[in-house]
């Protein structure tokens, strides 16, 4: 698996304005410096951090390795895999930094229960890669159940680590699909972790950002691959809900909502495009010249989305509705094109061009209320003037197992993508920005996601975690050295210093 490089797949993922490429490989990463090296995220560039040093392990021997290294130093461990959280989970001033992006190899397939066993840093194209080759000629078929959108760089580690979703209409988040996983703890120990063995950690470290230890192995659980029918319709948003009901009644496993963006226009968040996707028989035929937008397309679609938004939005459209009726696998159309170099193609659409970059916040609100917290986020945004480039609605099941859950119930997921300049100012006003989408939220009885952002204000961590002090809590107790540490770990720390 050491040289396995990604399938050149097109998925058609709703964050559509990110998704293009310029490069079939995931980003590699630099290693070294005799002063230590400043990592960043890839998506916001917000969280430079210089790191004492960067080890690169490849097995859970090395890691127990650099485990111990670390504490015979006196040093702090942080932890990463693809590097795109925007909250500065993956890095710490001055830690020992583990890139798990060498632990890559898959361990064992059980075709009997429909379980793989990988290495944490493994990511998904090279995981389906090996599926794809390990079964062929097979049938039925294994493969994933879900993984993030908008990107396929991304770590299964740090898929646990932030208990990520998909774009399953009935699913909860990835916890479910988890069985077990090792983990290397604050002394360097080995554990193996499940719903039966070292529960409480289970709950603990999925969705516990790095905090407990490094996950070295998952044992992930698998569905039989699937052919899907997409059908798209372009739709108000005040039918959104009753919908959403039928298409999951009716046996629909994946969708979501893209909105319009264009504050000028008079449904500014009340119109969108549903695309659900439904399963067929498997002798339905993928055909090979189905429409797709490709690199040029998905370029000229981000930049008009900073730069003309009513024409990005009837491009994304009318190319969507042009799909409906199309077939594909369940695992490929959750794949996507990511590029790294995104900026390049906003500073050429903008006339007058600022550095920057985009920022995500996710919010939840029941499925009730979606309608209502739309058209008041509608008029907060064009009050403040915030610079929406994209947006999507999800859904999710409710979380029962993570300690830290964000899916405290069936929720609405709501994305919001802004334009971020990296000028103080604007990352000021982006910081007041979040927090009101954030405060709305909550007035609706939902909840955001920790993983974006730092931003959140202490009693809107409080509202939407109020086990939060407990976990942080629990950390100490599991990690009485806070081996592990990172920069959002020590801003939550000073946050609940105090009473």
């Amino acid at each position: 698996m050491k040289a396995v490089q990604p399938y050149a797949v097109y998925g058609l993922a709703l964050a559509c304005v990110l998704i293009f490429s310029v490069a079939a490989g995931c980003t590699s990463f630099v290693r070294g410096g005799r002063h230590g090296i400043v990592l960043n995220d890839l998506h916001s560039r917000l969280n430079p951090t210089r790191v004492a040093e960067v080890v690169s392990p490849r097995s859970t021997t090395d890691v127990v390795e650099a485990v111990r290294r670390a504490v015979r130093k006196g040093r702090a461990i942080s932890i990463s895999g693809g590097r795109h959280a925007a909250g500065g989970q993956q890095f710490g001033e001055g830690t020992l930094h583990l890139d798990t992006s060498k632990l890559d190899d898959v361990l064992a397939f059980d075709r009997e229960r429909g379980i793989v066993r990988v290495e944490a840093g493994i990511q998904w194209r090279a995981l389906l890669k090996y599926l794809w080759l390990a079964q062929k000629g097979e049938s039925p078929q294994w493969s994933i159940v879900q993984k993030q959108t908008g990107a396929d760089c991304l770590s299964i580690g740090g898929a646990l680590s932030s208990n990520i979703h998909g774009r399953g209409v009935n699913y909860k988040p990835i916890i479910q699909d988890v069985e077990a996983f090792t983990l290397v703890d604050a002394r360097g120990d080995v554990l193996d972790v499940s719903r039966t063995s070292n529960p409480e950690l289970f709950r603990l470290v999925i969705g516990g950002y790095g905090l407990f230890g490094v996950i070295t192995t998952v044992d992930l659980r698998l569905q039989q691959r699937k052919k899907l029918e997409r059908v798209v319709e372009v739709i108000a948003l005040d039918a959104l809900h009753a919908l959403s009901v039928q298409r999951i009644n009716d046996g629909f496993l994946y969708g979501d909502y893209q909105f319009k963006t264009d504050a000028t226009a008079p449904d500014f968040l009340q119109t969108g495009v549903f695309a659900t996707y439904k399963p067929v028989p498997m002798n339905t035929p993928i055909h090979m010249t189905r429409k797709r937008l490709g690199g040029k397309g998905w370029k000229r679609l981000i930049g008009l989305a900073h730069s003309d938004k009513a024409r990005a939005f009837k491009l994304y459209s009318d190319y969507y509705l042009t799909t409906n009726g199309q077939i594909y696998w369940s695992d490929t159309m959750q794949l996507s094109y990511y590029d790294d170099g995104y900026e390049k193609a906003v500073k050429a659409a903008m006339p007058v061009y600022e550095k920057g970059s985009l920022m995500i916040t996710e919010v939840y609100v029941p499925h009730d209320h979606i309608a209502a917290f739309m058209k008041v986020s509608a008029a907060d945004f064009k009050a403040h003037d915030v610079n929406l480039i994209y947006g999507t609605v999800r859904m999710i099941r409710r979380d029962d197992e993570s300690f830290l859950a964000w899916a405290n119930k069936d929720y609405a997921c709501i994305i919001f993508n802004l334009r971020i300049v990296h000028t103080d100012g604007d990352i000021q006003k982006a910081q007041a920005d979040f927090q009101r989408i954030i405060d709305r939220a909550l007035e609706f009885d939902g909840s955001y996601y920790l993983t974006y952002h730092r931003w959140a204000r202490r009693d809107q961590v409080l509202k939407a975690y109020p086990q939060f002090p407990r976990f942080l809590e629990l950390k100490r107790r599991y990690d009485p050295n806070e081996r592990f540490q990172s920069e959002w770990y020590r801003h939550y720390k000073r946050m609940f210093a105090d009473p």
